[in-house]
């Protein structure tokens, strides 16, 4: 079968709803009722959402199951270079047939009715985990979580809330309480939820919904904790204390996404060979990721180059302390956003870490911020910046002008995904 088959079918799939973005779940309740509900039939479900760091946990929750022996499903959002990443079956990539024949399905039972791309996608996504057996599966919200086109599992095994900040306003409300609210509609009557550390005004609507559900909540702070101690992490909760190797994902931030996994692998049973295969064996592209190969690097030889997809002000304080916490280098930033992000939030941790921005446009992405828009944003808040054509050609003057700097390629997942396709 073609490679290009399931890209056909998903780019037709883009034209059966004429907005990007529109939370309701009528329309999954229609389709996934047409396919026969397949979420009826999934593995045992832990559901997560959160603003930061859920890809990273659900990561680490897969590496300590897969070490324990399961089979695992997984399903996450966007992807970054081909689609077929956003969704695995029992450990491995959907197949390139196997994901034509789930989008096919789909498409033809919609029968040509509204529905938005990640709707579609994500009862294409649950079918196909439906029918093929594992023990778990791992379902990662796309966007809020009350009317996320995940939340159509009325009792999953476990639910997770990671650290929850301003994000995705114009969707979820503006003001963070209201966005809790939405966040913490994945939490479901009487089943536990882990939630990871969260301000004050986030876990009051936490509580809340988890009140009227009778729902246990597992918080960090309360019921685990977790810390870094002589380059080791240390895990404690109810059951006792665990001495682990620090995360294999970089960054401060990690720790605490490191915890939320140990709270539920925990909570699941499984014993400390699986929590340490749960910090020690995770990966997750895009998160801080070293680049060591491809045309990139090659193109700056003496260059220590890093590529991370964050893209809010939360996400910009984790990457600040992080370079903050490296051994002193010239740090250059290359840049680029989407225009719904608050641009400025997030480059100001940055600019007490970084010498200088080159910002860019994301290639083929219609609703990117200008380059020269980004500069602006980037100079409001005390950080040097000029404006490229490309990654490549800021690369190039930074190889020239700084050859041994750090360079951090950094602002959106959609620069993130055409970069690992550019460099291999």
């Amino acid at each position: 079968m073609s490679a290009q088959t399931s890209d056909v079918i998903l780019e037709r799939m883009m034209t059966l709803h004429p907005k990007v973005i529109d939370l309701t779940l009528d329309r999954v309740w229609r389709l996934l009722g047409a396919l026969d509900n397949p979420q009826d039939d999934l593995p045992p479900v832990i559901h997560l959402a959160g603003t930061n760091g859920k890809g990273s946990t659900q990561a680490m929750i897969r590496a300590g199951l897969e070490a324990a022996g399961q089979r695992v499903h997984a399903y996450t959002s966007p992807h970054l270079a081909r689609f077929h990443e956003r969704i695995r079956l029992a450990g491995a990539l959907i197949s390139e047939d196997d994901l034509t024949s789930v989008l096919d399905e789909c498409y033809a039972a919609n029968g040509g009715e509204n529905i938005t791309y990640f709707e579609i996608t994500t009862c294409a996504a649950i079918l196909a985990m439906a029918r093929t057996p594992a023990d778990y599966t791992l379902l990662e919200v796309g966007l809020g979580g009350r009317l996320d086109a995940t939340n159509v599992i009325e009792s999953p095994a476990l639910t997770v809330i990671t650290p929850i900040s301003m994000d995705h306003e114009q969707f979820l409300g503006d003001t963070l309480p209201k966005i809790a609210g939405e966040k913490a509609g994945i939490i479901k009557r009487g089943v536990p939820c882990v939630v990871g550390p969260q301000a004050d005004a986030a876990m009051e609507a936490i509580e809340a919904r988890a009140a009227a559900l009778v729902a246990p909540l597992l918080v960090h702070g309360q019921h685990w904790h977790v810390w870094t101690e002589h380059g080791r992490l240390i895990f404690q909760d109810e059951s006792g204390l665990v001495d682990l190797p620090l995360p294999n994902l970089p960054g401060a931030h990690q720790i605490d996404n490191a915890g939320a996994a140990l709270a539920a692998l925990r909570h699941l049973g499984f014993d400390e060979a699986a929590q340490e295969a749960a910090v020690s064996r995770a990966t997750w592209p895009a998160r801080m990721q070293r680049l060591r190969h491809g045309p990139l690097v090659e193109a700056a030889p003496n260059a220590e180059i890093w590529l991370d997809g964050g893209h809010n002000p939360a996400a910009g304080e984790a990457l600040g302390r992080h370079l903050a916490s490296l051994i002193e280098r010239p740090t250059f930033l290359i840049c680029g956003m989407l225009n719904t992000k608050d641009v400025t939030g997030y480059l100001r941790p940055l600019a007490a870490v970084a010498q200088g921005l080159f910002a860019v446009s994301i290639p083929g992405e219609a609703n990117t911020l200008s380059a020269d828009a980004t500069a602006s944003a980037a100079r409001a808040v005390a950080l040097e910046a000029e404006t490229e054509v490309s990654v490549g050609a800021a690369l190039a003057r930074i190889a020239r002008e700084e050859p041994g700097a750090r360079v951090l390629i950094c602002g959106s997942l959609y620069l993130a995904g055409s970069i690992l396709r550019e460099n291999g």
